[in-house]
């Protein structure tokens, strides 16, 4: 366990909130300049995110929120474990730590210039290797963890694509095998793998993508929704057929069901945000009496909307209630399954139809997830019954804790 931290450099790390508010991004973007100077440092990273600039924003909001609470950092439990879990499914290792530690003491001093003294530079460095052991230890716990489950492995795993289905015309379905033939780990509903991909003209790419089956079985799923330019997700589009080979870390994440599950839950997404929601219905509606679930999501016509005839099945089952908003283009006729809304999921909307007795669990946009966190939270509902993930990086201020 980290030793905590002494009173005065927690005093200088809260004394520099306001040099992060002004200057955080400046820091951080010099600071993955420094990183990724080094080839095998950059390969650990989704170079997209660095590219439309969310990664560095993403960490000077989580720089700026653990110099805010450095006196009560159990508030960052949340931040903490999401962290934990991304690096574990890139195999970051506790050998990779000093680079980050040299590459941001150096950002520091090179953006603030004399300002940052050798007082400053000496609490931060402390208080980065006080934030560092924490994350080493509980990716350590999760590392073993893996390692010991049924058919969990730690380290690049490859896999085969045993089958693609497209679900939409822009969402296509992967059905991945370990190419061992051996069994695959049992995932928790909600979770991600994590892809090291060699791209032809583009070199070793690192994705996240949501496991979209139900847990069980020899295999997992992912749906990828093809975004235009997106290096990654036109060459799977385009280029991975059954037989094409991957390299894949055990599942992570903690964008999960309680165990038990609770009594009511609500699924809110919108575009592909809907591929964990998916895996989450699957274990919701596989017991014999399932709790109360309702599935929100919005898309923008009925030739985006992957998974249709599942969701329908389910609420034709009466095993799930449902709405589905279109922005662009509702389908013509009635639905007696499911309720047809023109128009996005809004909060006004959403205002309407909180309940206070439910699990929500939310994935999409920042936009859309500030939104809907934004009513919840004003509706009185407890931290714990408000859950959602980042499909990337979280570079909205709103949701970084």
């Amino acid at each position: 366990m980290a030793a905590p931290l002494d009173d005065a450099t927690r005093a200088i790390v809260k004394a520099c909130v306001p040099a992060l508010e002004a200057h955080g991004p400046a820091i951080t973007r010099e600071m993955y300049a420094r990183l990724l100077a080094d080839p095998e440092i950059r390969d650990l990273f989704n170079m997209s995110h660095q590219e439309d600039g969310a990664q560095p924003k993403a960490l000077a909001l989580a720089v700026l929120a653990y110099a805010r609470n450095i006196d009560n950092l159990g508030a960052l439990g949340g931040m903490v474990e999401r962290i934990a879990e991304k690096h574990v499914g890139l195999n970051i290792l506790p050998a990779h730590y000093p680079f980050v530690a040299d590459a941001l003491l150096g950002a520091i001093a090179h953006v603030l210039g004399d300002a940052a003294t050798p007082e400053i530079l000496g609490a931060w460095g402390k208080a980065y290797w006080f934030l560092a052991d924490i994350l080493i230890g509980r990716e350590g716990q999760i590392y073993r963890a893996h390692d010991a489950a049924p058919g969990g492995w730690t380290g690049w795993r490859s896999f085969s694509v045993r089958d693609r289905v497209r679900e939409s015309e822009t969402v296509t379905s992967f059905e991945l095998a370990p190419a061992d033939g051996r069994p695959v780990m049992r995932h928790r509903p909600g979770q991600y793998l994590s892809f090291r991909l060699e791209v032809p003209g583009h070199g070793t790419q690192r994705r996240n993508y949501s496991i979209s089956s139900a847990p069980g079985g020899d295999a997992y799923r992912i749906s990828v929704r093809r975004t235009p330019g997106g290096v990654v997700s036109e060459w799977l589009h385009d280029s991975a057929r059954p037989g094409t080979m991957l390299q894949v870390s055990a599942p992570a994440g903690d964008f999960t069901l309680a165990d038990p599950a609770p009594d009511s839950v609500v699924l809110l997404s919108a575009g592909v945000g809907l591929t964990p929601m998916i895996a989450l219905l699957g274990a919701l509606t596989d017991g014999e009496a399932p709790g109360a679930v309702r599935y929100i999501h919005g898309t923008r016509s009925a030739e985006t909307e992957a998974f249709g005839d599942y969701v329908r099945s389910l609420a034709l089952a009466g095993r799930i209630r449902g709405d589905l908003f279109y922005s662009r283009q509702a389908p013509a006729g009635a639905d007696g399954a499911l309720i047809r809304h023109d128009g996005r999921i809004t909060a006004d909307w959403l205002k309407g139809q909180v309940d206070v007795r439910a699990t929500y669990y939310i994935c999409g946009p920042d936009g859309f997830m500030r939104d809907m966190v934004g009513v919840l939270r004003e509706s009185g509902l407890p931290k714990a019954q408000i859950r959602y993930e980042f499909f990337g990086s979280a570079s909205d201020a709103d949701l970084v804790t």
